[in-house]
């Protein structure tokens, strides 16, 4: 689901903005955003007066006030045009994805007969068969079998996945399609409500809602509104005492230009986009607030196996026992393997298909294979010879071998223990009750992966490991891998334990995982990501779901979340800072005909009153769509830390929002004086 959308503007969105920056100006719509609601009032009151002006000069001449009003109509347009903008984009991703939901055929499966349905009328629990070639008509989970599916309709990306029943790759998005084999699949959503439904939904923006910071900053806005209407009220008696009368255009104005209009016209904007950039990188958000969040993460936890690691141990030496010729070991080992279905069984086989001098070894006939189990932990063969083989952990090896009497090799003994202290699994091999040697299995570390944990560790985030393993191997990947932290031999509990702790020590946590088992720390995280290719369960509780199944994409995650709160920040900071302009743009220049000694304030050297009142509203009302790239784009984010980027925003948009005002006012005012 890869926008293919390079552009900030295309013709078809600025057009669907333009109509809904109209539409906006219903106070009950504008309402919600009390400057621009504010903004609004000055509007109609200007309205008024440039309606009285035809007829009374006394508040000025009609062209002034006309002028007047009818830039502080579009100080309101540019705003409901920034925020509508941004929705206009989620919505045409949101049209993209309707394009792929499609009225499937379903074989439902109903008393144990195929019974062809449409996609609309399966229900959660209802069981359907899908085939090389099908596409899956709705969100499930596959209870039976093994398939390549193509998720490109939904991911963008083209490269097919395997999903299988009875792990936590089971889960199968609707739109989506089986490449290869046959699947049961259970249904895990009622009608209207699956998983691209719920994403059309959010790309809407039909759920979106206020994160906390944007309400608190919302407040902050409000509050300086206020202090600006009595800074405002207060000039009428001084404008008395100076025998200097201020007309509403000049009160209005000078209200407007006060009072943070900058970030209360982008706030909105910049939420949505936050959310449409995370969506932009495959991952659905389910709020604001978990973008928001991600910017200020603390603590990551993530699952070793599949997320650090490829997910699967490879078979990478043999070590045979003093006295046993390799070759003999290694034709154990590949019998031993032969009916291992498992990925370190064929990898086995792997490894000893590259010995160019090894004879091909096939298993006997009616050779009976023992297939691993929880209580023996080993598997292996029975030949009709009397050949007994097996390979398995250390310890179910030995006392097989000193049940029947033998001695446990003291060698292999330390090779188990070296292979262990470095990470690795031993499995040891036997042929008729006694030791043939040891294979080796490690963890394959994903290329990359330390220099990903060493970016996230610039960001201030701590990288937490969660592992199944002993201590001893926990450690050697965790050192391997970069980590900061790891827990060994994690239960559901102890991932949860872990959170709350983090938690109750005043940080924020994220947690990534695709199992079952994942679900409870994936709800108690302040940020949950689920990997789309996971259960159903650990969708539910995730508040972030990755589109392409990306252990690492929490780095991309948080530069967004941080990108996010950067941008807020720095367009307040600027805001802020180029009121300042504005105030010395209109203030002195109301008051320095009376009161001489004002001059000395008017730095820009500003035509006239009217003239600067004029400039000062056109630069207050285009700064709103210069700026809107940039609430959109965002405000590129760089892992140099907290200190460093506070020093360079408030130099670049603390210093530029001082000093760009007094230039495009001036520049403005230079216009304005030659038709006044």
């Amino acid at each position: 689901m890869r926008s293919n959308q390079n552009t900030l503007f295309q013709g078809e969105q600025v057009r669907e903005a333009l109509k809904h920056a109209f539409v906006k100006l219903d106070p009950r719509i504008l309402v919600r955003n009390p400057v621009m609601f504010t903004v609004e009032i000055g509007t109609v009151v200007m309205l008024v007066v440039t309606i009285f002006s035809l007829s009374n000069a006394s508040q000025g001449s009609f062209g002034y006030n006309f002028t007047i009003f009818l830039v502080l109509l579009l100080t309101v347009l540019f705003a409901n045009f920034a925020e509508a903008i941004a929705e206009a984009r989620g919505k045409a991703q949101a049209e993209s994805l309707r394009k792929t939901r499609a009225e499937t055929p379903a074989r439902l499966v109903v008393n144990g007969s195929e019974k062809q349905v449409m996609s609309s009328l399966l229900k959660k629990g209802d069981v359907f068969i899908c085939e090389t070639g099908d596409t899956i008509p709705t969100d499930g989970e596959i209870i039976e079998g093994i398939a390549t599916i193509d998720e490109s309709a939904i991911t963008g990306e083209s490269a097919p996945v395997i999903r299988e029943s009875g792990g936590d790759k089971s889960s199968v998005t609707g739109g989506t399609k089986v490449l290869s084999d046959r699947i049961k699949v259970m249904v895990t959503t009622q009608p209207g409500e699956s998983f691209l439904d719920r994403m059309i939904a959010l790309v809407e923006g039909a759920s979106r809602q206020k994160t906390p910071n944007e309400i608190a900053l919302t407040i902050l806005l409000a509050g300086f509104t206020l202090i600006f209407v009595i800074v405002c009220v207060t000039l009428k008696p001084f404008g008395d005492y100076a025998n200097t009368p201020i007309t509403i255009a000049a009160f209005i104005s000078l209200f407007v230009c006060l009072i943070p209009t900058t970030i209360g016209g982008l706030l909105s904007a910049i939420g949505i986009a936050g959310m449409d950039r995370a969506l932009r990188a495959n991952v659905i958000t389910k709020s604001g607030k978990a973008v928001e969040t991600a910017g200020d993460l603390d603590t990551l936890l993530l699952d070793k196996t599949g997320t650090i690691t490829i997910g699967n141990r490879k078979a990478t030496n043999f070590y045979p026992a003093t006295g046993v010729n390799e070759a003999d070991f290694i034709k154990a080992c590949i019998l031993s393997s032969l009916a291992d279905e498992t990925p370190e069984g064929k990898s086995i086989v792997e490894l000893a298909e590259l010995d160019k001098n090894r004879v091909p070894v096939k298993a006997p006939k009616d050779s009976v294979f023992i297939k691993f189990s929880a209580e023996t932990r080993s598997s292996g063969l029975d030949t009709p010879d009397g050949l007994r083989v097996r390979k398995g952990a250390f310890d179910s090896i030995r006392n097989i071998v000193l049940k029947a009497g033998n001695t446990f090799p003291n060698g292999v003994e330390d090779r188990v223990k070296t292979i262990a202290s470095n990470g690795g699994t031993p499995l040891v091999v036997s042929q008729n009750e006694k030791v043939l040697g040891v294979i080796e299995l490690q963890d394959i570390i994903k290329t990359g992966i330390f220099e990903r944990f060493e970016r996230l560790r610039k960001m201030g985030v701590k990288t937490v490991m969660v592992t199944g393993d002993n201590p001893l191997t926990a450690k050697f990947i965790a050192e391997k891998a970069g980590v900061d932290d790891f827990i060994a031999e994690a239960k559901p509990e102890d991932k949860m334990n872990y959170i709350k702790k983090e938690q109750q020590g005043g940080k924020l946590v994220a947690m990534m995982g695709d199992g079952t088992n994942d679900a409870p720390a994936l709800a108690q995280a302040d940020v949950g990501v689920a990997m789309n290719s996971g259960t159903q369960a650990a969708k539910e509780a995730g508040n972030m779901v990755d589109l392409d199944n990306d252990p690492t994409k929490l780095i991309e995650i948080v530069e967004i979340g941080k990108q996010l709160l950067m941008t807020r920040g720095t367009l307040t900071t600027f805001s802020i800072a180029n009121d300042v302009a504005k105030y010395f743009a209109i203030v002195p220049a109301l008051f320095m005909v009376s009161i001489p000694s004002l001059r000395a304030l008017n730095v820009m050297d500003l035509h006239s009153p009217q003239s600067a009142i004029l400039s000062a509203v056109i630069f207050n009302a285009i700064i709103i769509p210069l700026l809107i790239p940039l609430a959109l784009r965002g405000v590129e984010y760089k892992p140099i830390g907290a200190s460093a980027l506070l020093r360079r925003n408030l130099l670049i948009y603390g210093l530029g929002g001082v000093l760009i005002p007094f230039v495009g006012i001036k520049l403005i005012d230079l216009v304005v004086a030659v038709f006044i």
